[in-house]
């Protein structure tokens, strides 16, 4: 059976030679073999040595052109595994940073998978994008992001997509796709998820607790003053019967603000002025300080927040993410929940801020400058701060009539089982007001296929308005060629599996993946991602 990958996870190529064992479960397992090295480039490289193996039922992930150029079909080729010596494609490694007080956890690469074995994928939706401002500020100071700070959902989620937002329900679903540019007899599927929009002016009362890390650390590049000038900024778009307190954490847990209406503008501001880096870092004892105040104050009609804004280093108290997520998940279920904000490089803890968001029931940003917190306090304040589902999860359903192989791009430490999918007791993923989600498929139908149906998608979730659970689907259905968002989405997904050193991207081409992105953005952000492409095609010249 498929598992989560929050607590386990393989790493990609970790040696010259990896030996892939088979380990049948019962079922196919996505979880089990993504990450490997047992899985052929698009146009290869390295000498693959046929083993033996008693599990005939697991997917092996394949080329995404040598089998299907000699007609093999998905289903023949996966009862086969492989010892595989991979080529040393990776010609990025030594530009790369190599700060040893930045902590990554890297979860593996989903391979490509046959539906007659798993016609199933299933993942909980996420809306964090974190990795994309890192991999932002690392390409600013003139180096390379670790592979394992690269998570591709959150680097094609960063971007404002022209999805038409829903009329009654808490959703809309949007498919669209067509040849992939970059892997030949592929295409490229997009599934995009539309959140219900709210406007200012009928958004529920919020009461937002700030638990805010002012030890030594934070000190460094003026991350104290960042966080200072976007909290004004905040208090400036709130309603007046908003409330925001505020707790601080060093070496201990101080209150600093009880929670106050934001009509008394003044006296918010002088205590977010008087914050000032000291001690050490106990984020433990400033959450439980932090959920208490909450909790004073929890109002079950209303949005009831904590916001942790840390460069995520711990060294006092508990400091490993496992010890803090019980009492995160429990008050969570109380209905207070977590946002993490990152601030500061050098030494930070995206690992901790990642996870803590996923249990909190919230969503995890890094704010590397002013204006990524002006994006997400002034333009999307709404989905920042008010939830419109709970628990959402995906399952795509492949039609093996029609599909030889698929690959979901990225998501992969938010896979699901596939008999989760409508388990109501497993934990998913939150989506605020007007939130996009969007997910990538690699996919090579079936000859004579493409005009048809080939699948369904289906999307579940717990509506916060009635606390009814709720199921949408749509079916799958493509173009002969891409729009242009998903041109886009398809040149910013290549290029961050280049970034992160994806096996299935060992022959990429930064100079195509700009052609691309240069031939499909459309200002802001989508024309900063063909700046960030050139900036890395710049770092890797020799």
């Amino acid at each position: 059976m498929k598992e989560r990958r929050g607590v386990k996870f393989w790493s990609l190529l970790v040696c010259l030679t990896l030996v892939v064992s088979a380990c049948s479960t019962g079922s196919s397992n996505q979880a089990d073999n993504s990450g490997q090295g047992t899985k052929g480039g698009r146009n290869s490289g390295g000498s693959m040595q046929e083993a033996t193996s008693a599990d005939s039922n697991r997917a092996n992930p394949q080329s995404r052109t040598d089998s299907a150029a000699q007609g093999q079909s998905a289903s023949e080729t996966s009862k086969q595994l492989y010892t595989y010596v991979p080529p040393s494609f990776d010609r990025l490694d030594d530009r790369r940073s190599q700060a040893e007080d930045m902590f990554f956890k890297e979860y593996g690469t989903h391979p490509f998978l046959s539906p007659e074995d798993d016609p199933y994928s299933t993942f909980a939706v996420d809306v964090d994008t974190g990795s994309y401002t890192i991999v932002r500020q690392y390409l600013r100071d003139g180096l390379l992001p670790p592979k394992e700070a690269v998570r591709l959902e959150e680097i094609i989620n960063y971007f404002d997509l022209d999805y038409e937002a829903p009329e009654e329900e808490a959703f809309a679903i949007h498919v669209d796709g067509g040849d992939s540019p970059f892997s030949d007899h592929y295409k490229l599927l997009r599934i995009g998820l539309k959140g219900r929009e709210i406007a200012a002016d009928q958004r529920k009362q919020a009461n937002l607790t700030f638990v805010i890390d002012i030890s030594g650390s934070m000190d460094r590049d003026n991350r104290l003053e960042l966080v200072k000038r976007s909290l004004r900024l905040l208090v400036d778009q709130l309603n007046e019967d908003d409330k925001i307190g505020i707790v601080t954490y060093g070496s201990k847990a101080e209150e600093v603000l009880h929670l106050t209406r934001v009509k008394n503008k003044e006296r918010i501001l002088e205590a977010i002025d008087s914050l000032a880096p000291s001690g050490s870092t106990n984020v433990e004892a400033g959450l439980e300080l932090g959920y208490r105040m909450a909790n004073d104050q929890l109002d079950e009609g209303e949005i009831n927040r904590v916001i942790l804004c840390s460069d995520g280093v711990a060294n006092v108290g508990e400091t490993e993410p496992d010890a803090l997520l019980k009492s995160i998940r429990e008050h969570a279920k109380e209905g207070i929940t977590l946002t993490t904000l990152g601030f500061g490089m050098g030494n930070y803890n995206d690992t901790l801020m990642e996870q803590l968001a996923n249990n909190g029931n919230g969503s995890y940003a890094y704010i590397d400058s002013f204006g990524e917190a002006r994006r997400l306090f002034t333009d999307q304040l709404a989905g920042t701060l008010e939830t419109i589902a709970m628990d959402a999860k995906v399952q795509v359903e492949f039609n093996p009539d029609r599909v030889d192989r698929y690959r979901l791009l990225g998501y992969e430490n938010r896979d699901l089982a596939d008999e989760d999918f409508r388990n109501d007791s497993v934990d998913a993923g939150e989506v605020g007001a007007g939130h996009a989600v969007t997910a990538l498929y690699e996919v090579r139908l079936k000859d004579g296929q493409e005009q048809q149906s080939f699948g369904t998608v289906r999307l579940r979730y717990e509506d916060v308005r009635n606390g009814a659970v709720q199921e949408l689907e749509a079916p799958l259905r493509i173009g002969a060629s891409l729009k242009r968002e998903t041109a886009l989405l398809a040149a910013a997904a290549e290029y961050a599996e280049i970034l992160r050193g994806s096996y299935w991207a060992q022959d990429g081409d930064l100079a195509a993946v700009l052609e691309v992105a240069e031939r499909s953005a459309n200002g802001g952000s989508q024309e900063e991602l063909v700046g960030m492409i050139k900036d890395t095609l710049a770092l890797s010249r020799p």
